[in-house]
């Protein structure tokens, strides 16, 4: 995402300094060269902060209900499988993380009237024999329509389920959403329904230290991955008794997560303590050699890794570096295609050589990120959730990046 840097201290000096000597301000800021901002590489100055650049983003709103949240997950509606016009409406469930144990709760959301607009990377200009914009009236409806949106702006529905201690992790089942289960910190798990669990006493062992993350296959549905502190990822088949079915070594460090590609089966990512992101194919697991990509982006642990539901080769990263990035695999340095899109957009901007071709998106403004989930239903949708609060973006680069050349 671009930053620009805002001089607040030496921007104030410099009005003052222009009303002793001209008796009145003036409204020419100075020229700051831009460039991009590397998170956990470029330091800020004292009397610098980041600003957020708008365009950058689809649609983006912040909202929080007091208490932390560690884990939510977004629930399944009737609104329609894919939906793309603004404005939006999301509905989740969240676990709270209060002070005293009995002031927590279950919290199941409805955020409606979620604005913002698609933008296109290059704008589309259309002139007559005048010169003039054709679509002028049909650009201001939109606009209006748009301000009264952005004036409106999203409102929040919030009813609560009283809870005892802290929520770690809460899930909804994808079949029957209305039914959910939440892991507290007193070590019990609790489904909202009446019903009773069906425990196996004899569990499945193969890791030698804590499990921290399960995903049960998408397609299979006796296979199940897991992940843990000792390194290791598992490969299960409950068929096939209470021993993994493959074990192989993921990190040099305690895997934090996992996720299991929905679109593509074989692919499987994980996220480690060390900062690092793996992507392995299951297929070649036997071939000794699983991994077919691995990003040392982040210098903090990996807090929460997930497939987009729409597009195979993308997957969204929460780290306890205080960023969120989305990753596109499909992607490759391309200097001429780079060259082509800067002549376009005008674009003076150089990306740092050190940044991977495969990261798409950088997101900031949260502060101890511990959790995202994309939209299933609203594409190009993720939801996040921080000590702060929770954030809902739309980056406005992950539809295209390039226009048609009959778009010019």
């Amino acid at each position: 995402m671009t930053r620009g840097i805002k001089h607040r201290k030496k921007a104030k000096s410099k009005n003052k300094g222009s009303k002793k000597e001209g008796g009145s301000s003036s409204s020419l800021a100075p020229q700051i060269p831009v460039k991009v901002w590397q998170p956990g590489v470029d330091k800020l100055e004292e009397d610098e902060e980041l600003q957020c650049d708008p365009s950058a983003y689809n649609s983006l709103h912040a909202f929080h209900i007091g208490w932390p949240c560690l884990s939510f997950d977004i629930l399944h509606d009737s609104l329609g499988l894919v939906r793309t016009e603004f404005p939006h409406t999301v509905y989740f469930m969240a676990g709270t993380q209060a002070e005293k144990p009995s002031w927590n709760s279950i919290g199941i959301f409805k955020v409606s009237h979620i604005s913002g607009k698609r933008r296109e990377p290059v704008p589309k200009v259309e002139t007559d024999d005048s010169g003039m914009d054709g679509e002028d009236s049909d650009d201001d409806d939109d606009s209006e329509e748009e301000d009264k949106d952005v004036a409106q702006g999203p409102s929040l529905q919030l009813r609560k389920v009283g809870h005892q201690g802290c929520i770690n992790r809460i899930r909804s089942m994808p079949q029957n959403p209305h039914i959910c289960a939440a892991w507290a910190d007193t070590g019990h798990v609790q489904p909202t329904s009446a019903g009773t669990w069906n425990v196996d006493n004899a569990p499945f062992t193969g890791h030698s230290a804590s499990v921290e993350d399960l995903q049960w296959s998408p397609t299979e549905p006796h296979v199940f991955a897991s992940c843990s502190v000792d390194g290791n990822i598992a490969i299960w088949d409950i068929r096939l008794g209470k021993s993994p079915a493959a074990s192989f070594k993921a990190h040099n460090a305690d895997v934090n997560v996992i996720s299991w590609n929905r679109l593509a089966s074989c692919m499987l990512a994980s996220g480690s303590d060390d900062g690092t992101i793996s992507i392995r194919d299951l297929r070649l697991l036997k071939e000794g050699d699983s991994l077919v990509a691995h990003f040392e982006y982040h210098k903090h642990p990996i807090t929460s890794i997930e497939w987009s539901p729409h597009e195979a080769s993308s997957l969204a990263v929460s780290s306890a570096d205080n960023q969120l990035t989305i990753w596109d695999l499909s992607l490759e340095k391309d200097e001429e295609e780079e060259a082509e899109f800067k002549a376009k957009t005008r674009e003076q901007v150089n990306a740092p050589e050190d940044l991977p071709p495969q990261l798409l998106f950088i997101h900031q403004g949260q502060k101890d990120l511990k959790e995202l989930h994309w939209h299933a239903q609203i594409p190009g949708m993720i939801v996040s959730t921080a000590a702060d609060g929770f954030n809902i973006l739309m980056p406005s680069n992950i539809q295209s990046t390039l226009p048609s050349d009959g778009a010019l």
